[in-house]
């Protein structure tokens, strides 16, 4: 068939989906996406904040970077690198022990590949894809139900405030939450997609662990020049597992040094075990930002007073397993749906490229097929 008059709906505007959709647009199908938060990212997002003066700073609060290893990833990378979407991170990585209190310089021990970041911020990369022609995309829209009209043969959905978005011959989801539980834990309402409609799917899904983490933002007046490196892994912390300059990264403003901790998931477990799956109060934000700053002072380093210091959780955003390292993605071809994520292949942005691939390719045969 025509692939054109084959429309397709992408749930989620994370590195998986917008992959995924460009991926399809380029092949002539007809996509919508759609993306609950008020721009794409997921996990690439950037967060931009203003401090009590009027100061604007930015922060990529969840991916610091990426790197990639399979030859088919790399190829895209290196189109979006010629296009400016993304750029080497070139600064030195270490490591800090806390029990002997000393650094290790962790590129001597590893054979590291390139650190990639999306620039001017980690979400250029999926606006760009989201803004490519042939991709509709739809932002601050989240799906309440996704209904399979058997006899049509056609994917209806419906927006959690009940606006009818549409007909579609295929559907993609990049949410591992779209039939999980989980996600009444959070919002208290039911999953999107009914796991009996794909029930094979589904059960792959079904209690899939995830590792949290919560991200604290800081900013300084200052360099923090005691710190001999930009990104730095922590040992033996129960709070802390990673620290890295932000600001440091290529094309960012440099008014200010900006930089990120990552609290390790035992930490953000232990909070969730008191406070819940529900979005966090701002005490328990507060409580989670001074509690890693604090283990950063800790390390004995010379650590300035920020002059802006906000967390954020993310919940679920980091699959404890990988569902499809063979097939890459989840396919039910006699109802034309295909779900993706790093979930599938491996919990990082390579793991999320490369099953995002996969789903356009896959929606793509099936189209072909008809």
């Amino acid at each position: 068939m025509n692939t054109a008059a084959f429309k397709v709906a992408v749930v989620g505007g994370g590195i998986s989906g917008a992959v995924c959709a460009s991926t399809l647009a380029r092949n002539g199908v007809s996509v919508t996406l759609f993306e609950s938060a008020r721009g794409p990212g997921g996990r690439m997002s950037n967060r931009r904040e203003k401090t009590e003066d009027g100061k604007e700073l930015s922060f990529d609060h969840g991916a610091p970077f990426f790197s990639v290893s399979r030859p088919e990833v790399l190829s895209v990378v290196q189109e979006w690198e010629s296009k400016g979407l993304v750029a080497e991170w070139k600064e030195k990585f270490g490591s800090f022990d806390f029990h002997t209190r000393k650094f290790n310089n962790i590129e001597q021990q590893e054979g590291l590949s390139k650190r990639y970041v999306g620039v001017p911020g980690m979400n250029s990369i999926c606006k760009a894809l989201c803004n490519e022609s042939g991709v509709e995309s739809k932002f601050g829209v989240g799906i309440g139900k996704a209904e399979w009209l058997d006899d049509e043969k056609l994917w209806s959905l419906t927006a959690v405030d009940g606006q009818n978005l549409g007909q579609f011959k295929g559907l993609v989801a990049s949410d591992k939450n779209i039939v999980s539980p989980r996600i009444t834990e959070v919002t208290g309402r039911s999953p999107p997609l009914d796991f009996n409609l794909v029930p094979e799917l589904s059960a792959r899904l079904q209690n899939l662990p995830v590792r949290p983490c919560f991200a604290v933002m800081l900013a300084f007046a200052e360099p923090l020049s005691s710190i001999p490196f930009k990104g730095l892994s922590f040992e033996n912390s129960k709070v802390l597992s990673w620290a890295y300059c932000d600001s440091s990264k290529p094309n960012r403003t440099t008014t200010s040094e900006r930089w990120v901790l990552h609290s390790t998931a035992e930490y953000a477990e232990g909070i969730i075990s008191q406070t819940g799956m529900k979005k966090p109060s701002d005490s328990t934000l507060n409580k989670v930002a001074e509690q890693l700053l604090q283990e950063f002072h800790s390390t004995g380093i010379h650590i300035p007073e920020p002059f802006f210091k906000r967390a954020h959780r993310w919940g679920s955003a980091f699959p404890g397993v990988s569902v499809a390292p063979d097939e890459k993605c989840l396919c039910d071809r006699n109802k034309r749906v295909v779900i993706c994520g790093d979930f599938c292949v491996s919990p990082n942005v390579e793991g999320a490229l490369e099953s995002g691939l996969a789903a356009a390719f896959r929606l793509k045969d099936i189209a072909s097929c008809l």
